[in-house]
């Protein structure tokens, strides 16, 4: 019999959730997606210290003589994800998502901006835009930045994306792709409640599904890509969704376990839902963002939690660069 893993390729895209290279090499997904915490992850793994001294080496090369090892270290902050992101292309077939500061989450500006200086460093290393995707953040400045985006060609990502007013928004602006966050939501009626939850009671599997059968129904093109898992019952429960981002471990578990995997998630079978359309503006987005308080939660603490791995990596390409300035004038 196929394992798990098998038969759920079948069936959904596998895309790889991580930013260790030699994990994609082992699981060959089709596409691979990262985050701040992934990076900052992997660039302290000793394994890849060499990606992180090369971009620092041409950061400093740019930079000039004159440039101060803070200015060196953010200037390589701004390339280092970009430099994982080209690696991890030349292992998968298809697209890896790299992700836009999430301290800027509420700046559709310099969201934008910040997208078109990713794109262009891809491009200029010779690899198209359409093998990557832009992550953002699903605030409404978030899904606006997208929106424009969308609209120069540059494909999006749409993460931390925790309920159906974030979900309906990303479609209406007509982004490629969200990213429903299972695990974290999961976490969260965890904590409130004093409940365990399990198969399709998970909180989790029950929004993406809410979100995959709303898209469905409606014929949007916006693909969805149900995301942080915490079990492989959560990723079952969910076979038949256009994508399912999974971690290592669980890739591994999935893989060496065998077993019946019916499809869960259906088009033909969300096409025959009695659902409700709703109609989405930013009044109407901030007033359900209030009241849903699990998505508020998880919306301001995922911003927070990525914002604090970006100032952990910022300090640790500070302290690796002057450890090459020290060893150079040694």
């Amino acid at each position: 019999m196929a394992s798990l893993l098998e038969q759920l390729r079948s069936m959904t895209t596998v895309v790889s959730d991580t930013g260790d290279i030699n994990a994609i090499k082992q699981y060959k997904p089709q596409d691979s997606t990262t985050n701040p915490s992934l990076i900052a992850t992997a660039a302290g793994m000793p394994e890849y210290q060499s990606i992180v001294d090369d971009v620092l080496k041409q950061a400093r090369d740019s930079a000039g003589d004159k440039a101060t090892d803070k200015e060196v270290a953010a200037y390589a902050f701004k390339t280092l994800a970009v430099a994982f992101g080209r690696k991890i292309l030349e292992i998968i077939p298809g697209r890896v998502s790299t992700e836009v500061d999430a301290r800027i989450s509420y700046d559709s500006e310099k969201s934008i901006e910040t997208a078109r200086d990713i794109i262009s460093q891809y491009e200029k290393a010779g690899i198209s835009r359409e093998r990557v995707l832009i992550k953002l953040a699903s605030t409404w400045e978030g899904i606006k930045a997208a929106e424009q985006l969308e609209k120069e060609g540059i494909h999006c990502n749409m993460t931390l994306l925790f309920g159906l007013h974030q979900a309906v928004a990303c479609a209406e602006a007509k982004v490629t792709l969200i990213s429903p966050f299972v695990g974290r939501i999961l976490d969260w009626y965890k904590k409130d409640t004093g409940k365990d939850y399990v198969g399709a009671e998970d909180p989790g599997v029950q929004s993406v599904t809410t979100i995959y059968n709303y898209y469905k129904k409606f014929g949007y093109k916006t693909v969805v890509m149900g995301a942080s898992f915490r079990n492989i019952g959560e990723i079952t429960e969910l076979a038949g969704c256009d994508l399912l981002t999974i971690a290592p471990k669980l890739l591994a578990e999935l893989e060496s376990t065998q077993g019946e995997l019916p499809r869960k998630l259906d088009p033909a079978h969300a096409a025959s839902l009695d659902i409700k359309k709703i109609p989405m503006d930013k009044e109407t987005f901030e007033k359900l963002h209030a009241e849903d308080r699990m998505a508020h939660d998880k919306l301001k603490e995922g911003i927070e939690g990525f914002s604090k791995a970006l100032e952990d990596l910022e300090k640790l390409l500070a302290k690796r660069l002057s450890e090459l300035s020290q060893t150079v004038n040694a």
